[in-house]
């Protein structure tokens, strides 16, 4: 679609912050009409409208995609999404460990054990180590607490959320995230340890490298949607 509007503007209602296209509502994918909850996220989300030159292109506009997954994915049924991102927790990256006679094993150890530490001390869980490839079934108790975590997030948080949990294959990591446990770009280092690990033993390919990158831009995205909703 090409550009067809002149001016951005914002307008304060009941629901938060419109966005107005020549002073009409901008409306998501599924004609809802598209609010922000803070200030700070709607001027990003402006900043996004104004800067489209000549064909929208929905890559450029993050901001604008979560917000949109938020109002036509996550708000219809709210439980059902949370629930989509709290089962990351039945197979945790971070449980998932080398064999413990492998070189990589005493790695992901010290990367990965600080932040179920982390987790365990936040939430009042414990996990369940898994050394190979078989998934292995975490307490129930440890999966009731972290769905209720996820569940208590508030329906653009969810949106984020739920692209930080398909990235990261790990919702201890996505948590640490929310609580500001850590920084999102220290955390993308965390969760790609194993790829980091077999380029410093096997060397560099461009592609993977690219992917990487690629997947890392779209992880701070969803990270900096989180920030915007705090400020």
């Amino acid at each position: 679609m090409r550009r067809f509007w002149k001016s951005v503007g914002l307008e304060q209602g009941t629901y938060g912050y419109g966005i107005r296209l020549d002073g009409r509502a901008l409306k998501t994918p599924m004609r809802n009409e598209l609010y922000l909850p803070t200030k700070a996220l709607a001027d990003a989300v402006v900043a996004e409208w104004e800067g489209v030159a000549e064909e929208i292109d929905p890559a450029a506009m993050p901001m604008t995609g979560f917000a949109n997954a938020a109002i036509d994915h996550v708000a219809p049924d709210r439980a059902a999404f949370a629930a989509s991102i709290a089962a990351y927790a039945e197979s945790d990256a971070f449980c998932y460990r080398a064999e413990p006679d492998e070189p990589l094993a005493p790695k992901q150890a010290e990367i990965w054990g600080p932040w179920l530490e982390w987790a365990q001390g936040r939430y009042d869980v414990s996990f369940r180590i898994v050394h190979g490839v078989l998934h292995e079934p975490q307490p129930e108790a440890t999966l009731e607490k972290l769905r209720a975590a996820v569940l208590a997030r508030g329906t653009f948080e969810l949106a984020a959320m739920a692209k930080l949990a398909h990235l990261a294959g790990s919702l201890v990591a996505v948590l640490a995230i929310v609580e500001r446990a850590g920084t999102p770009a220290a955390l993308w280092e965390v969760v790609c340890l194993e790829e980091l690990w077999q380029e410093q033993n096997w060397g560099a390919d461009y592609w993977a490298q690219k992917n990487r990158s690629d997947r890392e831009a779209e992880f701070l995205h969803a990270a900096h949607f989180l920030e915007l909703l705090r400020i």
